[in-house]
């Protein structure tokens, strides 16, 4: 009795495979453990053995040709045995034994070479189709409903099957017969081996159709700050650490600069942020190293502060220097930031300020927004860049007691590259001792 030897399934999401080499032609003998092919997936490659004892009467496909899982390739059993019912196309022949005689001969005619004339499919939506045009819409997984016929009256014949099958590309057998159901059309290229159109395809197309969104291309602006942001994930040795500042002495210093500011004493506004950033300088410039670029096996070292702050814009974040921030008192560096932020929202920033290796360090506050700690993304080619998020109560030890205390998150990202561990911690101890013993009149 011939043996059907099949594709083997590697595992669920595999569809099909590729024929790398028959080792087996027809008419070879051949014993259980003799290699009858090789083939591959997209992640791995085998050999397929033979269980049995016999001669190859057929091979069905040929090298390099990709093969639904489950699919008949070869037949092994004895010289002058039937095969040709094991043949992958011959239970779709099957199917249509038993169309009429008459269908055939009209098909016959109506196929001799004449000039074309398309008619648009969905105009003649229910159109007859051939019994050969049927078949080969079985076997290569084409929805009849979508095909425009060339025959009589729009009659569909195998010739316009043949023509969209060709445009379906290549199909996996899932994909044949979830194309054969009708309802979804092919994207011409899969995921598959060799751009073929697998299952999956398909039912990711098929969710596409359905689903309630919109894509929307990026900005100019969002693609620089995503190219970015990717380049900084890459090429740096990211480490974030997170401290909490006692935050009741900026309080303070921010009710006295709003009193100041309703009494005259003061024409600026001076907000957390600012007061942040001034005690962000002042440790800074006791720890040189966080102050710089790390540029690959150098670590550029900066004198002065050139502060960076983040900036969120209609058009995209950006972070604008300010150059010799540590040069300014607190009203001036009031006044920087304020303006730099301006000018960002108006879309009249000077680039050269946005440019990365402008600024030696950057702080970025989303206490704003009610955020408590994140790990910010550093600005390549700085060092370090600093989170600043909301404030909230925590318990603290009090004399014999304990009570609450408004606690600000820090959050400091660092290259591993150019700091250890042990140095950004200190240094962002530092800015937490900076925060909570900053003084300054109004």
């Amino acid at each position: 009795m011939a043996h059907v030897v099949i594709m083997p399934k590697q595992g669920q999401s595999v569809e099909s495979c590729i024929v790398s080499e028959f080792k087996k032609k027809p008419g070879d003998p051949v014993v259980p453990g003799d290699i009858l092919f090789g083939y591959e997936t997209d992640k791995a490659t085998f050999e397929e053995e033979s269980t049995v004892e016999g001669t190859v009467l057929a091979c069905f496909f040929q090298d390099g040709d990709e093969i639904p899982v489950l699919t008949p390739v070869m037949v092994i059993g004895q010289p002058g045995e039937s095969f040709e019912e094991f043949a992958p196309s011959a239970q779709a022949v099957a199917a249509q034994e038993n169309a009429p005689r008459a269908e055939e001969q009209l098909e016959a005619r109506t196929e001799e070479p004449v000039a074309v004339k398309y008619t648009d499919a969905a105009a003649v939506a229910g159109a007859p189709a051939s019994p050969r045009a049927r078949r080969v819409a079985a076997e290569k997984g084409v929805d009849l409903s979508r095909v425009p016929g060339s025959g009589p009256d729009g009659r569909i014949l195998s010739r316009d099957v043949e023509a969209a099958a060709l445009s379906q590309g290549r199909l996996t057998g899932l994909a044949k017969a979830r194309l054969a159901e009708g309802g979804l059309a092919s994207p011409g290229k899969g995921t598959g081996l060799a751009g073929t159109v697998r299952g999956a395809d398909l039912m990711a197309l098929e969710s596409s159709e359905k689903a309630d969104y919109e894509d929307v291309k990026m900005s100019h602006m969002r693609k620089l700050i995503a190219r970015s942001m990717a380049e900084s994930l890459r090429n740096s040795a990211h480490l974030t650490h997170m401290l909490g500042a006692d935050a009741r002495r900026i309080q303070a210093l921010r009710a006295q600069a709003k009193k100041a500011l309703e009494a005259g004493r003061i024409d600026v506004n001076i907000t957390i942020n600012d007061l942040v950033c001034y005690a962000v300088i002042k440790a800074l410039q006791q720890f040189p190293r966080v102050n710089s670029h790390c540029l690959g096996d150098t670590l550029r070292i900066f004198g002065p502060v050139h502060l960076g702050l983040a900036v969120d814009t209609e058009r995209g974040l950006m972070v604008p220097a300010v150059a010799n921030a540590d040069r300014m008192d607190i009203f001036a560096l009031s006044r920087a930031l304020k303006e730099a932020a301006s000018e960002c929202k108006r879309g009249s920033m000077n680039p050269d300020r946005l440019r990365s290796e402008a600024a030696s360090f950057t702080v970025s506050n989303l206490g704003g927004y009610g955020v408590e700690w994140f790990t910010p993304v550093l600005n390549l080619p700085q060092s370090a860049i600093l989170g600043v998020g909301t404030m909230v109560l925590r318990p603290r030890p009090e004399g014999d007691g304990y009570c609450f205390v408004p606690y600000l998150g820090l959050s400091l990202t660092y290259d591993h590259r150019a700091l250890d561990g042990g140095e950004a911690t200190r240094f962002l101890s530092q800015v937490a001792r900076e925060i909570e013993n900053l003084e300054l009149e109004f």
